[in-house]
């Protein structure tokens, strides 16, 4: 399937069926086309065509949707920005990509770059409708990385990537007609994107957009919008967990969450389940994978893993110089598929280094089990040597969250004269708790090897995360070497 054509599918079909909403708007299928539409004229108005790059710094909206097909539709790329970037942080961005348009919430200028306000968008009228550009090898999207372990770089994304991906997590997640997806990941993001969007409305399901994530609000909006599923990060299951215990909504319409971004503990997993009365599933995947790579299967998930390879990819786990390792030895996690994207834009040699004979090299260390369910316990970069000793810091995390009195922790490597590296922890407490540090010690102590304990606790309000809910590593060891 290509999606520039899915809303002419789906108005064709079931032209009264709900496609997308959000706190302003609803649109039918017929009216998501009308819309789709009016926006590809406005585009190709401003001079918008085939290859063309249109740059959207939107929050959560229907027009973010709107803007994606109406570009498809004329085969011109997207790139999401995110709002919230600085002016320097998104002309790199639109210089990179090549940005020849760039659509904004309140119609301000940016500088060599044409820009549209998005609600001068055109919402209808007459005129001509180019057919979809149907082209599976052209360029959709231009996801750019977050940054962490260096300037962003642009992910190129093909019509091909999309359709795989959106494909394999229909089969896997049983995505049908009947499902409606709630939205709360930024959409800047590929996971709000592929599996938040585009796979429900290619099942014929429909999506519900939330302009922004309160925990306050969040279960309100659950129950009027009764949506089947929704993806979020940890960040976001603890604060929902943090809630009083007075608070029991229903939540009767939702047969799962789907959490990614980074691992979860297996004691927030047990602990939301019960509470709430549905299943969290956990799934890994990178933007050079185009979102999703493995998930729990839904009728066995496994506590602790983040799932199976999904249907036409393939995992492998393999040592420094690329021998595949048998199950249950860690080593680097590499995946193939038709997922696996085309290249980084304009970084051959970086897209050389990452996409080894068809394998994508992702840079996270994990293992097998005998059952083929993928184990996560480090970044590669993030894992810490200590007198020659590999530590990886989830072991550390998971038991450190297993405290009552520990709503979230990170674990950083930092320089030491004897050992190279020795582990330090920051930890967030939960509201109106206190941690004692003399507490996590002992806990430490009992479960966790000498070397892997850490030296040094620190407590602070909030772990700091990047934009798409990640711990930021990086600042909590610039923090830590600003305080020496």
């Amino acid at each position: 399937m290509n999606f520039a054509s899915l809303p002419d599918r789906l108005a064709e079909s079931s032209p009264d069926g709900p496609a997308v909403s959000d706190g302003r708007q609803s649109l039918t299928n017929a009216q998501l086309l009308t819309r789709v539409r009016a926006a590809a004229r406005h585009l190709s108005d401003l001079g918008i065509g085939s290859g063309d790059v249109v740059a959207v710094a939107l929050t959560n909206r229907i027009e973010f949707v709107l803007l994606l097909f109406a570009a498809w539709r004329l085969g011109a790329v997207v790139t999401p920005v995110n709002p919230s970037l600085t002016d320097g942080e998104v002309a790199r961005q639109l210089h990179d990509s090549g940005a020849r348009l760039i659509v904004v919430e309140d119609g301000s200028t940016v500088a060599g770059v044409a820009t549209l306000a998005v609600d001068d968008l055109y919402s209808e009228g007459m005129g001509p409708d180019p057919a979809p550009q149907l082209d599976p090898s052209a360029l959709a999207l231009l996801i750019y990385t977050s940054g962490t372990t260096g300037v962003p770089k642009g992910v190129m994304l093909a019509h091909s990537n999309i359709d795989a991906m959106t494909d394999m997590a229909c089969q896997w997640l049983e995505v049908g007609p009947a499902d409606r997806c709630l939205l709360i990941l930024p959409l800047f993001h590929v996971f709000g994107i592929m599996i938040n969007v585009l796979t429900p409305l290619r099942a014929g399901g429909s999506v519900a957009i939330a302009d922004r994530f309160d925990p306050k609000t969040f279960f309100d909006f659950v129950e009027q919008e009764r949506p089947t599923y929704f993806s979020a990060v940890p960040t976001i299951y603890n604060m929902l967990d943090a809630l009083p215990a007075g608070v029991r909504p229903v939540t009767s319409s939702l047969r799962y969450g789907l959490c990614g971004a980074a691992p979860a503990s297996p004691e927030l997993l047990t602990r939301f389940e019960a509470r709430f009365g549905f299943r969290l599933i956990e799934g890994y995947g990178l933007s050079e994978g185009t979102c999703v790579s493995t998930i729990n299967p839904l009728a066995a998930p496994r506590l602790g893993s983040v799932g199976r390879p999904l249907p036409g990819q393939e995992i492998r786990i393999i040592d420094e110089v690329g021998t595949a390792l048998e199950p249950g030895t860690i080593g680097e996690v590499i995946v193939r598929g038709r997922n696996v994207m085309s290249g980084y834009l304009g970084r051959p040699e970086e897209t050389a280094k990452t996409i080894v004979d068809g394998w994508l090299h992702t840079g996270d260390v994990g293992y097998l089990d005998a059952d083929g369910y993928l184990f996560l316990v480090a970044r590669l970069k993030e894992m810490i040597i200590r007198g020659g000793e590999n530590i990886y810091p989830k072991e550390i995390e998971d038991v450190l969250t297993a405290d009552p009195s520990v709503l979230e922790a990170a674990v950083i490597g930092v320089p030491d004269d004897k050992w190279g590296e020795v582990v330090v922890a920051y930890v967030q407490p939960r509201a109106g708790v206190s941690v004692d540090p003399a507490t996590l010690t002992a806990l430490t102590e009992q479960h966790l090897s000498g070397y892997k304990q850490p030296t040094s606790f620190f407590v602070i309000d909030a772990i700091p995360k990047n934009a798409v809910g990640k711990i930021d590593k990086v600042s909590l060891r610039a923090a830590y070497a600003a305080a020496l």
